[in-house]
């Protein structure tokens, strides 16, 4: 359970809003597990998404 961490803390390792993680959770491209009103996230899992953000230009 070591390698799980929470929504907030996986946003601030992608440099992304907490909405933004909320999103990438429901829209099935970040992996989660649902624990009470949370969701907690394999650490090894934001791999997945973080080449998909960091290769995609930004809007200005």
């Amino acid at each position: 359970m070591k390698d799980l961490i929470s929504s907030k803390v996986a946003a601030n390792k992608l440099g992304v809003s907490l909405r933004r993680v909320q999103a990438l959770i429901t829209s099935g491209k970040l992996p989660a597990q649902k624990i009470g009103n949370s969701y907690v996230i394999k650490e090894k899992d934001l791999e997945l998404v973080r080449v998909r953000i960091a290769g995609r230009p930004s809007k200005n």
